[in-house]
């Protein structure tokens, strides 16, 4: 038996994409397929979005990559614009999300070396959330399945059920440094954090001079219909990750801080030899062009809300299949009474509609925020005709 040449890590389905147009990917034998998944929400601008090609086109064509050693006019840019849009002082940029959760891991602690100490280093987190997949983000997560194989995991985190603030009070130490936490959780099953948990959780790091960190990398840019999710929660966090949608398809991420928080990360602290490149930072200008304003957040939330009603009026034709549905924006999870990946794989191979899977039995439903009311209509079309073909398994219990 040999190994295929892409290290085999993916259980890859037969779907083979070759171009995108808007708000559908066609696979290598011409197939058509409404992408309601955009990459696990990246692709957030759609497939073919002109404004973001022509800015990377240009700037390829003009400097792609420097190194981190000489000043940065077009990574100073796209930070200055992040600040005066969040609650921010200052951005590292990074590849991915993992990279921005890692750096946003590594700020907590630095912040609290640099006032001495360094006992405090350990981050409180929460069950069934997604971080990333390098070892720092995998000890984050509490998920077994990330973690058979990889052991022993870093020390520095302990775990409490999500949207639990006596449990995430409760689990409070000498050695803690802060939280870190999904303010809407996305592989967990887009489930959206009490407003009184996130308070709570800011107001103890208040009291106790700890580090709240957000993980916006799934539910950021716009996504939920404002341009991170914590604003929609009455509160600031510390430091905050993003990735996904903010390059739009081109690998971006990026670690905010405050000016408080980020005091321990000095000058030889972190690095990264891709991060802020021109090219990375010309995609994310282009984003932020489209979706930092508030007529294009607005229309987010009301075709999230459209959505959402077409969706709930549609289930209750099918109570043995579906619970409800929950989100923000476009960020919705449609709940299961069976497993969910077999419905998402018969949606796929049967009626051309992708989805993406999450845990907590939901179906993830993430289309590029440029969608229209007609594509609203040919996903309710496709859901409904994958709803009534589908012979389901025994019901999750």
């Amino acid at each position: 038996m040999s190994i295929t040449p892409l290290m085999p890590v993916y259980p890859r389905c037969g779907v083979r994409p070759v171009r995108g147009e808007h708000c559908h990917l066609i696979s290598e034998d011409g197939t058509r397929y409404l992408d309601f998944a955009s990459g696990i929400a990246v692709n957030l601008l759609g497939h073919s979005n002109e404004h973001l090609i022509g800015a990377i086109q240009k700037q390829a064509a003009t400097l792609m990559h420097v190194s981190n050693l000489y000043g940065s006019p077009q990574g100073e840019h796209l930070a200055q614009r992040l600040v005066d849009l969040t609650f921010a002082d200052t951005v590292f940029f990074t590849n991915s999300g993992a990279e921005a959760v890692e750096c946003a891991i590594k700020t907590a602690r630095a912040y609290h070396s640099s006032v001495g100490n360094d006992h405090k280093y350990e981050l409180i987190t929460f069950k069934n959330a997604f971080h990333g997949r390098t070892m720092a983000t995998i000890s984050a997560s509490k998920q077994e399945k990330m973690h058979k194989g990889f052991l022993p995991l870093l020390e520095g985190f302990k775990y409490v059920d999500f949207d639990d603030l006596e449990g995430a009070k409760a689990a409070m130490g000498p050695n803690t440094a802060g939280f870190l936490v999904e303010p809407i959780q996305g592989e967990g099953g887009i489930r959206d954090a009490s407003d009184e948990f996130l308070k709570g959780l800011r107001a103890l790091c208040d009291e106790h001079d700890l580090v709240l960190i957000f993980d916006e990398v799934q539910c950021g840019v716009a996504r939920t219909g404002t341009l991170y999710a914590y604003e929609q929660y009455g509160i600031t966090p510390d430091v905050m990750a993003t990735a996904k949608g903010i390059g739009g398809g081109f690998p971006i991420g990026a670690c905010l801080a405050t000016e408080k928080a980020a005091r321990g990360m000095v000058a030889g602290t972190h690095g990264s030899t891709y991060g802020g490149n021109p090219l990375a930072m010309a995609a994310g200008e282009a984003v932020l062009d489209v979706v930092a304003n508030e007529e294009f957040l607005g229309e987010v939330r009301a075709k999230g809300e459209r959505l959402r009603g077409r969706i709930e009026q549609f289930i209750g034709n099918y109570p043995d299949l579906f619970i409800g549905v929950r989100g923000r924006g476009l960020m919705l999870g449609l709940m299961m009474k069976v497993e969910p990946r077999p419905f998402v794989a018969h949606m796929r191979d049967n009626h051309q509609l992708l989805t993406v899977s999450a845990g907590d039995n939901t179906v993830r439903v993430i289309p590029p925020l440029v969608i229209d009311d007609s594509h609203i209509d040919e996903f309710m079309e496709r859901l409904s005709a994958a709803a009534a073909s589908y012979a389901p398994e025994a019901p999750v219990t």
